[in-house]
């Protein structure tokens, strides 16, 4: 659509010159005209200066980035005891459900396909190259459970791609290729987006690799079910399934986010996009490549919205903060002196506008860190220090971490809990030991959380010492002896 301007105040001052003169008497009978002293001096009106000018040209970003944007073929090979996991519908568990679920759209998988020789379930995304070296990042849901990562080329060189780690909490996952001088994007500040932007998304939208489509930032930091540690860009570049982990650009050519998903009754685009800002998302990255997963932070509080009533109530100018509904025994709001009732205002002199923004605020500090809390406490601002400290679900032993740090068994990527009796009693199971996290080489291989742990190759683990001495006497490719549902299966991990 074009804009095209026809100079409306201008048009009516003509016409409206023309209407005088033909409505002036004749020259004979003609008033004389008023001295100039006495005619009003009108002041000039200054030309209103149009908002939006013209449509951009988008060619010069895609000729200078787009061979860094790489399409990316994944194959899983599925177990054979993925079709009883949910005979009325897709298993909640198969790695490729989560595709389907943040697009909308039917899996095409048969869920009540026959045991046995089921074949490779095949998928692809987009991703982007942030190191000439080969570091790529996509969607953690492109790579999930994908046994074979192949990274296609916008020249059509092919490489084999090895997952180096994803986190499912974000939705992003880091891949490597070995390559050098790669094309490589440039990485923006999403902090700087405003609703109105021009932004362009690249990527491989039903493969059809390179699409490139554009539109505007609809909202900044939104937030949206089930994802309470990221502020979505949401936009409304059209973005179909195969455009996740493609980039979002914005007009000087830099990356300001990755498309994640959409919103659609029909499975198709619907002009709900979003993405997870880039400055989440490098921070998610780095922490992969450096320690092969994620730490967040947290500080043990319930929070909810404050209404217009609510901010009354407590005495507060207008609806914002989150009100803490209340506080986790022993954790770093209580031992800081945070109470329910309190509203937090900013974290570190970042504002929190609602309880949405908190999460993804708190989840950025590293553990460890003190932060300033300003909150709202009978009608007045009180400044509270409080420690951060890693989240951890309750009762989590974690078998995770660098390992050069915490030894062999710490690269598989396990965080596993002692089963309780009462469940043990539930699922018939002779194990122990349950899976309550999984990322790095285990998520790879296909291990996942409410796996229950027997053993390691033909030996029996009742704990986490155990389990970690028997990892490490198996060398670098120990195979888990799993039960998973009513079935027994081993999972062999490839550790380098």
């Amino acid at each position: 659509m074009s804009v095209e301007r026809f100079g409306g105040k201008a048009a009516f001052l003509l016409l409206g010159a023309a209407l005088i003169s033909a409505c002036s008497p004749p020259a004979s009978t003609a008033v004389p005209p008023p001295s100039s002293a006495a005619l009003p001096v009108a002041a000039a009106a200054a030309p209103a200066q149009p908002l939006v000018q013209g449509l951009p040209d988008f060619t010069a970003l895609v000729d200078r980035y787009g061979p860094a944007v790489v399409n990316v073929q994944v194959t899983e090979r599925r177990d054979s005891t993925a079709g009883r996991a949910n005979p009325r519908g897709v298993d909640p568990n198969d790695p490729f459900s989560e595709f389907f679920r943040r697009f909308g759209i039917p899996n095409p998988n048969n869920p009540n396909a026959p045991r046995g020789n089921a074949p490779p379930a095949r998928g692809e995304g987009s991703g982007f190259i942030v190191t000439a070296d080969g570091y790529i990042m996509t969607n953690a849901h492109v790579v999930r459970g994908a046994t074979d990562v192949v990274v296609k080329m916008t020249d059509r060189r092919e490489y084999p791609a090895k997952v180096v780690g994803v986190d499912d909490r974000t939705d992003v996952a880091v891949i490597k290729i070995e390559g050098t001088n790669l094309p490589t994007v440039r990485l923006g500040n999403p902090e700087s987006l405003k609703p109105g932007q021009w932004v362009v998304a690249i990527g491989s939208p039903f493969g059809m690799e390179n699409s490139v489509t554009a539109g505007i930032v609809s909202a900044t930091s939104r937030s949206l079910p089930d994802d309470p540690y990221v502020p979505f860009i949401q936009t409304d570049v059209a973005v179909n399934p195969g455009n996740s982990g493609g980039p979002l650009f914005n007009l000087n050519g830099e990356v300001v986010g990755i498309n994640s998903q959409i919103y659609s009754q029909t499975g198709g685009f619907m002009g709900l996009s979003f993405a997870i800002p880039i400055d989440v998302a490098n921070n998610v990255r780095e922490q992969l490549v450096k320690n092969g997963r994620v730490q967040r932070g947290r500080i043990g509080v319930g929070i909810q919205p404050v209404s217009a009533a609510l901010a009354e109530s407590f005495g507060l100018d207008r609806p914002r903060g989150a009100l803490v509904g209340n506080v986790t025994a022993g954790g770093p709001a209580e031992k800081a002196g945070v109470k329910s009732g309190d509203i937090i205002l900013s974290v570190d002199g970042r504002t929190i506008e609602s309880d949405t923004d908190l999460p993804s605020v708190i989840s950025a500090i590293k553990p460890g860190k003190q932060v300033q809390l300003d909150v709202w406490r009978d009608h007045k601002p009180v400044k509270l220090t409080v420690a951060v400290e890693e989240i951890k679900p309750e009762g989590l032993t974690e078998v995770s971490g660098p390992p050069d740090e915490a030894g062999e068994a710490d690269v598989l990527g396990l965080s596993v809990r002692p089963l309780q009796q009462e469940e043990r009693s539930q699922v018939r199971t002779e194990g122990s030991l349950v899976v309550e996290e999984v990322s790095g080489p285990a998520e790879v291989a296909g291990v996942r959380p409410g796996d229950i742990i027997l053993g390691v190759g033909g030996v029996r683990v009742r704990t986490v010492a155990e389990l970690a001495a028997a990892v490490k006497r198996s060398g670098n490719t120990p195979a888990l002896h799993l039960q998973r549902q009513d079935a027994q299966i081993f999972v062999p991990i490839r550790t380098k």
